[in-house]
């Protein structure tokens, strides 16, 4: 079978110091999440945006009575992509009732922000580019499958009675900036159509606010924001907070302060759809309550946390949807293409770690990629596949569990993001 993958958490800056905030979140360059037998690579965040000052004093948590959940599914994708975890958004211009909801938009727990194939978006909505320079401005998406270029526009956002108003996106192929800047373009394969995005979009909802923030505040960085003039011509320049393209969670009046991703346990050989909630806030309401779930506090800087198997600890971990494998090396492991295949189902355990010393053990399985490929089934809870660095919790990790995600700097019951919960 053709092996594709996708990757939709963007790339981690090489130096995490110039990443700016919460922006890219495919680290280690793990093949993406497709197809019948490719994976989906990591994604981990990269540096907060400039976070507010905020204590870990358990502070008071704004309560909402408003809808919050969002429905979310996996079901057959392009290219016979395994383990795709979608939603509908919909956007409208800024302050009007000028709206369209578009279907098959990834989940993506380990990206920050919405972006969408300018081809998804109807023609009769036309939405406003954010000026940069004398011209527009354009975005660089980096992902460990490749990249994705486009404008960023102004939209509102909607979703489950939530409103984002009037934020910037990420229209990628947007045709008002046709060229692609050699930076962007020397980053690997073009993601910037169905076929290669393997979705209409990705909806990044990680645990930072803004996309790169501080960094791209201060600095004009390549692979992130560009000024594009008349003539198609892009150069770098660094991009305001206000005008990166944002977590759309955080920017929704109440129940703002993360995500719980709620998905039911899935048989070992797979299921062909799976449906769950995506629960907006974290205590701001009788559904969104951490309960017992362990706290596991991200690097302030990264939003990584920490993983412990087979003797060896991985320091930059994360817990992303975007990907769609468990991913991590194990060189006693057959592989198959971009996965492992071993004869029959292997069991381990880890354990993962916050930076305020708690940790909660887990353990996982590893089946054979080639017998569950060549199944009928879109979901499975074992596909797991190599990779240079990290561990990668992708979308394998999810199911079965509530799994909290919250932003960088904003108050919870257990102190502010960014953290995980489980």
């Amino acid at each position: 079978m053709t092996q594709n993958f996708l990757l939709p958490a963007l790339f981690l800056c090489a130096v995490l110091a110039a990443c700016g905030g919460g922006g890219g979140s495919s680290g280690s360059g793990a093949p993406a999440a497709t197809g019948a037998s490719t994976p989906g690579a990591p994604g981990a965040p990269s540096t907060p945006a400039a976070p507010a000052a905020a204590s870990d004093s358990g502070a008071s948590v704004p309560q909402s009575n408003t809808p919050n959940v969002q429905p979310i599914t996996v079901t057959a994708a392009p290219h016979l992509t395994r383990n795709m975890l979608t939603t509908s958004v919909t956007v409208c211009q800024p302050g009007t009732d000028t709206c369209a909801t578009i279907d098959n938009i990834q989940v993506d727990t380990g990206s920050h922000g919405l972006r969408i194939l300018a081809s998804a978006l109807p023609a009769n909505l036309p939405l406003a580019a954010l000026a940069s320079g004398a011209g527009i401005s354009g975005e660089c998406a980096v992902f460990g499958g490749g990249y994705a270029w486009g404008a960023v526009r102004s939209a509102d956002v909607r979703m489950a009675g939530q409103l984002a108003a009037s934020i910037p996106i990420h229209l990628i192929a947007d045709p008002s900036v046709p060229t692609v800047p050699a930076d962007c373009a020397g980053s690997g394969p073009a993601m910037l159509t169905v076929d290669t995005l393997r979705a209409n979009g990705i909806l990044g909802v990680g645990t930072f606010a803004a996309d790169c923030g501080g960094a791209c505040v201060n600095a004009a960085l390549p692979r992130w924001y560009y000024s594009c003039d008349g003539s198609g011509a892009c150069a770098p320049v660094a991009q305001a907070l206000a005008q990166q393209v944002v977590n759309p969670v955080s920017r929704f009046a109440l129940d703002n302060n993360g995500v719980v991703i709620d998905l039911p346990a899935v048989p070992d050989g797979g299921a062909v759809t799976v449906s769950g909630s995506m629960i907006f806030g974290i205590d701001t309401q009788a559904n969104n309550t951490l309960g017992s779930a362990g706290v596991l506090k991200g690097n302030s800087q990264t939003g990584y946390v920490t993983t412990t198997s087979g003797g060896q600890t991985y320091a930059q971990s994360y817990l992303d949807t975007g990907s769609n494998g468990l991913f991590y090396r194990n060189t006693q492991l057959p592989q198959c293409g971009y996965w492992y295949c071993p004869s029959t189902t292997q069991t381990a355990n880890a354990t993962l770690g916050g930076t305020n010393g708690a940790s909660n053990t887990v353990t996982f399985e590893v089946g054979n990629s080639r017998a569950l490929f060549a199944s009928a089934n879109n979901a499975f809870d074992n596909l797991a596949g190599p990779v240079g660095s990290g561990f990668g919790w992708g979308l394998p990790f999810f199911f079965g569990r509530r799994v909290y995600t919250a932003i960088a700097s904003r108050e919870t019951s257990a102190g502010p993001g960014p953290y995980y919960a489980f």
